[in-house]
């Protein structure tokens, strides 16, 4: 970790925080990631071996608390009360990024979409059964095929079938799902436009938009 040499606190905070992933991996912990492979999920791109350097770090400054798993090998991770207030400073920088920036080509990737929107998931509104989604993407590279499992109310991405009915079928294009998952698009405008288009029983196409929170920084776009 390199140092800028300087007693100021902006300076000294920024030789933790500002060091690649370091952000990401706090918001995953702050989402509920509690296992080296929930964590790495949701950083698409982040090395093993980075994760684990940067783990190591965070434990040694006392921002994440690391426990052996009550059962099976590997560790559990947690968020100290210093990393919670980190994590304040995710949320700012969220925030602002929400308010300052569009969104690009290279943000929007489903996957990525999907597992933020998983964690935003409204339990009480889920179906009492399992109910499978399909979702096909469009506009974003190639073809891309992704699956929610919902059941016992929870939410899981998928990137390969795994042989289930699937009940809900929606193809969109990757720009309108990021927009109206953050919050910068009405889903009631991407379905007009056929940019969202569901197929499937009635009762799931009206429930669909429901499950989802939207981004905790959702904002109708950037200041004027």
């Amino acid at each position: 970790m390199r140092s800028y040499g300087q007693y100021c606190p902006i300076a000294r905070g920024a030789e933790i925080f500002a060091e690649r992933w370091t952000p990401l991996i706090i918001r995953n912990l702050h989402l509920g990631c509690e296992t080296f492979g929930e964590i790495l999920e949701g950083a698409p791109g982040l090395s093993h071996t980075l994760l684990a350097q940067r783990l190591k770090q965070l434990e040694r400054l006392g921002i994440v608390e690391v426990t052996p798993k009550a059962q099976g090998r590997g560790h559990r991770y947690w968020l100290t009360t210093s990393g919670n207030d980190l994590f304040a400073v995710c949320q700012t920088l969220g925030e602002w990024g929400a308010r300052w920036l569009e969104l690009a080509p290279e943000h929007l990737d489903p996957f990525v979409v999907l597992w933020s929107m998983c964690n935003a998931i409204v339990p009480d509104r889920l179906p009492d059964h399992r109910v499978v989604v399909r979702l096909d993407f469009t506009g974003f590279r190639p073809h891309e095929r992704y699956w929610l499992l919902l059941e016992h109310g929870e939410a899981e991405v998928c990137k390969t079938y795994r042989g289930l009915d699937e009940d809900l079928f929606i193809t969109a294009d990757a720009e309108a799902f990021a927009k109206w998952h953050a919050g910068r698009l009405a889903w009631a405008e991407a379905t007009r436009d056929c940019r969202i288009q569901l197929h499937g029983p009635s009762w799931l196409v009206r429930a669909f938009p429901t499950w989802n929170g939207l981004s905790a920084f959702a904002h109708p776009g950037p200041a004027s």
